[in-house]
């Protein structure tokens, strides 16, 4: 009887063990793949190189009569409208030139990994120099409607950015572990510096010479200084190997508007013409402009990555 129950037993194992060879076997799914490796978050240092060009060129100089003494029958306040006249005009001034400098900055890399933040500095020098020179010619009947004086004035003006830099932040999307998309924007400074010069005459002394105002003008001003204003763009930055990235910029900035003073315009007249020896007539002129431009820069970075895996992640 107890060797029938053994061999029962041993029969009901054996089907078992059959049976749960058949049955499918269920294994647990595999765990989601960990976040990318913090590649950017840290300090980081770097050079960058490009150009630049500028988004207002226009120098306006406007002028208005200041004085005319002793004026022989309204002809000196005359020749003082004429000479403001022929003193106002618009020139051309590009601030465009190659630029070169470097950057800091710190990123901070979060939300799973994929969003990088952070701000950055840098400053450049700009290899730019401008200059151009604008001939205004007012002509009319002066100073007796029989007569036809013409007043000729060249307007002289110089534009430069000298250095350009910014204090910005940044907000990026990884497309992959090292390819990032960013937006940025924030502070810019840069040291300006413009110039006008007036020259006026009266170029018909030979042709009219009883009706000649003597002797040439000159009058100049210059604006020089360090400007703040603000800037926005965005780039792409790839890293390329552990610890070093590459990346090109775009970058509007807009310095703001610059007023200066080109100063006094003075005519006299020396002979005896038909006006009176020692007549004068005066002239005060402004000039204006504004430093705004384009910056498209390439450079690279080193980044220290302090903490950090020394290794490219993948998707």
């Amino acid at each position: 009887m107890k060797r029938a129950l053994s061999v029962a037993a041993l029969m009901v194992a054996l089907t078992g063990s059959a049976l749960a060879a058949d049955l499918p076997s269920y294994k647990a799914p595999p765990p989601p793949p960990p976040p990318p490796p913090p590649l950017w978050s840290g300090f980081y240092v770097g050079l960058n190189a490009g150009g630049t060009w500028g988004g207002s060129n226009n120098i306006w100089t406007s002028s208005a009569p200041l004085f005319s003494a002793p004026g022989a029958g309204g002809a000196a306040n005359l020749y003082a409208a004429y000479s403001a006249l022929g003193a106002s005009g618009v020139s051309q001034g590009n601030t465009s030139g190659f630029i070169g400098g470097g950057q800091i900055g710190y990123n901070w890399q979060f939300w799973g990994g994929r969003l990088v933040a952070g701000v950055e500095a840098d400053i450049q020098g700009v290899a730019s120099s401008n200059s151009n020179k604008t001939s205004v010619t007012a002509a009319g009947a002066f100073p007796f409607i029989a007569a036809s004086e013409i007043v000729t004035t060249a307007i002289t003006t110089s534009k430069r950015l000298d250095y350009i830099g910014t204090v910005r932040g940044r907000l990026g999307w990884l497309f992959t572990p090292t390819l990032l998309v960013y937006g940025t924007g924030g502070l810019a400074y840069g040291g300006v510096s413009v110039s006008t010069g007036i020259a006026q005459f009266n170029n018909d002394c030979a042709q009219f010479p009883a009706n000649c105002i003597a002797g040439a003008a000159f009058s100049s001003g210059s604006f020089s200084d360090t400007r703040v204003g603000w800037t926005v763009g965005g780039g792409l930055e790839w890293m390329f190997m552990p610890n070093w990235s590459a990346k090109v910029e775009y970058l509007y900035y807009d310095l703001g508007n610059v007023s200066y003073s080109a100063g006094v315009l003075t005519t006299l007249n020396s002979t005896l013409t038909a006006l009176p020896a020692g007549s004068i007539a005066g002239v005060v002129s402004q000039s204006q402009t504004r430093f705004n431009g384009n910056i498209v820069r390439a450079g690279v970075n080193y980044h220290f990555n302090w903490g950090a895996a020394p290794i490219v992640a993948k998707y």
